[in-house]
């Protein structure tokens, strides 16, 4: 079973333009959805429509329609209070796949929520093959949230994190007394950990070479997504970097949490290194030729059209 706690979960709205984004002018919609969203409640998305069992935990009231949402996709749910509804998340995407977020920051956690949820997350973790953290942090809850949850669960099943700004950070910071199995950042947050260019980062031995100083500083794995560049994947054993297909790009929203699912998904399978990142860079290339934050199936990923290949660290070369 994979955990997911959506600590600052969202209904994310989706508005498709009929052209560019132009600031100050009056625009007209092609299309728009919304959705109970969040990065934690996409990966379980995706664990529903793979047939692996899942618990979305998410901080919204026992009787949102949120948690209604969940149940009519067949997410399993435990809604966690008190807490209040979730906030409002808006997208807007151009013809050419250029996406635009505009993330509220949600509603107050208080002291006793961000307890009750740390309670859920480490009694859940007890059946879990993978507990997921992800996404931003609540208003009121302190930056080393995660990482002390971190350290509740040690011991318990292997953790993946994907966050970013200081609740990343202080994840670093204490990689030296806990370390979670897997990490995901992307480029731009990669380069907020190890300073540097982001843009320099996007090449893919200058990207490995900065998630190996974390694989050495205690951290299981560090799964890099770099956009149309594909991804990289380091661990103890190696680094690897995975080209992804042509993909005629149509919402990035999502393709992110889908990289990180398709590498838990390989990892349930039992596959090697190289293989979870190819479902990782599979998943994530199919969410990114899809609308809105639609998580794709098994059925739209084609993992055998994603190329691998190792990374010489040492010498710099292929």
């Amino acid at each position: 079973m994979i955990v997911t706690l959506t600590a600052n979960p969202s209904i994310d709205h989706t508005v498709r333009l009929g052209g560019r984004l132009q600031r100050g002018a009056v625009l007209r919609a092609a299309a728009s959805a919304s959705q109970a969203g969040g990065k934690g409640v996409n990966i379980s998305r995706a664990a529903v429509a793979a047939g692996i069992e899942t618990l979305a935990i998410v901080p919204v009231p026992e009787h949102d329609p949120f948690v209604d949402e969940l149940a009519a996709a067949a997410i399993r749910c435990e809604p966690v209070g008190p807490a209040s509804v979730p906030r409002g998340n808006l997208t807007l995407t151009e013809p050419d796949g250029t996406t635009t977020k505009v993330n509220l920051p949600g509603p107050t956690a208080s002291p006793e929520l961000l307890e009750a949820l740390a309670d859920a997350v480490v009694k859940a973790s007890t059946d879990a093959r993978w507990v997921v953290l992800a996404g931003s942090l609540p208003p009121g809850a302190p930056a080393t949230w995660y990482a002390d949850l971190l350290g509740r669960l040690d011991g318990h099943a292997p953790v993946a994190v994907d966050t970013s700004d200081e609740p990343l950070l202080a994840l670093v910071d204490g990689l030296g007394a806990t370390a979670p199995a897997l990490m995901k950042p992307n480029a731009d947050e990669l380069a907020s950990l190890v300073g540097g260019d982001a843009e320099a980062l996007h090449a893919p031995e200058v990207a490995a070479a900065a998630a190996r100083g974390l694989v050495e500083r205690g951290l299981g794995a560090c799964l890099v997504t770099l956009g149309a560049a594909g991804a990289v994947l380091v661990t103890s054993e190696g680094a690897w970097h995975a080209d992804p297909p042509p993909t005629t790009v149509v919402s990035t929203v999502g393709a992110g949490d889908s990289s990180l699912f398709g590498y838990l998904l390989a990892d349930l399978r039992g596959l090697s290194a190289p293989e979870r990142l190819r479902l990782a860079v599979a998943y994530g290339s199919a969410a990114a030729g899809l609308p809105g934050t639609t998580i794709p199936t098994p059925a739209q990923v084609s993992a055998a059209a994603v190329t691998v290949r190792p990374l010489d660290l040492e010498t710099g070369g292929r």
